[in-house]
This record gives structure tokens, sequence and C-alpha cells, in this order.
């Protein structure tokens, strides 16, 4: 049997660390005057430092039914991950995706997760079903061990602007002006629900990252793995690996980089965390 994992960009996986077929379908950055493909082409410093200076109205946009069958390509099985349904129609696309290919193959089967969050917490799911497919455990077990797994995953992120992400419609527009003239940190996570949540507002780096491994303590994390995407600010994702290291000096967090999506949301010196409670 063939398996293919595949995921919209806004996981930040180009490939995975494993024998097991994977793809990912881009998302699209746009604005009045360009497009950004959330693919490997991209080049998230031109595409930050351009939106930096952009006062038009920007969006994004999920990829297509088509997108999405035509990375699934002939697997037996397919698992497909999303950004949380409640931001992006990815999930809906992926859905439909999934109806028309096991309409065509009824011997195959999509096997399709909304990941109510996106970034490091989509990550771990991804790495969770590569690891159980290694082990060559039946598509319908996997599935439910990773849906399973779900329940012990969360993201937290720490923005400086909000500017994208109110003009979006995802934040108050005036908590985004009045955040930005005080020069706070915005910590949050992703709800139970896919939204997003604001933790707590604070000033300077030093208590951001401090805040940061608070909440993660509250939402119950206690040592496990953590995966750390920053948005061109690799010093200070060094800096809260070590403060979550320094409590739990076993921690497997792996650093690494927002690509498209993500980036547009985090804006430049943002972090996103996905991490696993107990």
């Amino acid at each position: 049997m063939s398996y293919i994992i595949v995921t919209d960009s806004s996981a930040n996986l180009r490939s995975l660390d494993a024998p097991v077929a994977f793809a990912s379908v881009p998302l699209k950055i746009i604005t009045s005057e360009r497009e950004f493909v959330d693919d490997a082409s991209l080049s998230t410093a031109e595409m930050t430092s351009y939106l930096q200076s952009y006062r038009g109205r920007s969006s994004t946009a999920c990829p297509g039914v088509a997108d999405w069958l035509s990375a699934f390509g002939a697997a037996d099985a397919v698992f497909a991950f999303t950004i949380t349904s409640a931001l992006s129609g990815s999930y809906n696309a992926a859905r439909l995706a999934g109806e028309d290919y096991e309409a065509a193959h009824p011997d195959r089967r999509v096997y399709l997760v909304d990941s109510l969050s996106t970034g490091g917490e989509m990550k771990l799911l991804i790495e969770k079903t590569a690891a159980l497919l290694q082990q060559g455990e039946a598509p319908e077990t996997v599935y439910e061990a990773v849906r399973a797994y779900q329940s012990k995953t969360r993201l937290i992120f720490a923005l400086q602007s909000l500017n994208n992400l109110a003009n979006n419609g995802r934040v108050n527009p005036l908590v985004a002006k009045i955040s930005g003239a005080l020069g706070m940190r915005i910590i949050g996570r992703a709800s139970e629900q896919g939204e997003l949540e604001i933790l707590s507002k604070c000033r300077g780096e030093k208590r951001a990252l401090e805040k940061i491994v608070s909440h993660m303590q509250e939402m119950g994390y206690a040592g496990g793995p953590v995966r750390l995407d920053h948005c061109h600010n690799t010093a200070v994702a060094v800096q809260l690996r070590s403060l979550i290291r320094a409590q739990y000096p076993d921690a497997d967090v792996q650093i690494g980089q927002t690509y498209g999506l993500c980036s547009f949301y985090a804006e430049k010196g943002g972090l996103m965390l996905g991490f696993e409670v107990e």
C-alpha cells in the first residue's frame, strides 16, 4: 500500500526527515500590485520587506480543489493536513478534493485533518503521522492515533506587529494600532475552535520570552517536543530555546523559519511555537 502526507504551506514544511512521500500545496499572498506563491521559490525576506512598505490592501488565497487533487498523486492512502478552517478555506477545498478522489478511486482513502492551528503544531501532527506509518500501522489506526494526539498539541505565537492580521479582519484594527504605538509584544494562541486568542501584552523582548514559557506551562507543557518557527528573528528564537532548555534540559526544541503564509501573518520578528502538553 502506498501513502502520502500532504499539507498546505502554512505548516512551514517542504520535506520530511523520514522515508514517507510528502507534498506541500502552496497558499498565496496577494496585494493590488503583486502575488506571492508560498512555494520553494518564494523569498520571504523580499516579501516581508515589500509588505512593510506597502500601504494598500492585502489578502491570502487558499489552494484550490485541483491543487489538492494534484498533490494526492496516486497514493492508496492520503493524509492531508490544513491550516485551521476558522481562518482559511483550505480545509474545505481539501475536503472536496478528498471526496472527488475517493469517488474516482473507490479503493483509495483520504484522511483529512483540520489542524485548528498552523505552523509548528501542524509539524508535530505530521511528524506523528510519519512515525506511525514507518512503524507499519494501518491507515485507519494512524488516523485515529493522530486525532487523539491532536488533543495534546498546542500553538502559541508572539508578534511585534498586528498590521496584516488587522487588514484581514483577524484582529481589531484599533487593538493593532494601539499595540504598535506602544511597542507592545502580543502573545496569543490558537483556541480550541482554531481562532486567534490574545493571551497577554508586554513590553520588551526578555519579558515577552518569559511570558511565552509561562503560558506554555499554564497550558500543560512539561518538557515535550517544541517546533519553534520565526520570521527572520533567529537570535531571539535561539534565546527562547535556551530559556525553555534552562528549565527542561532534555526538551527537543527545533528551530525553523516561517514560510510565506505564516510570515505574512507573523510579520518580521514574529515567533510561532507548536508544543506538546501532558
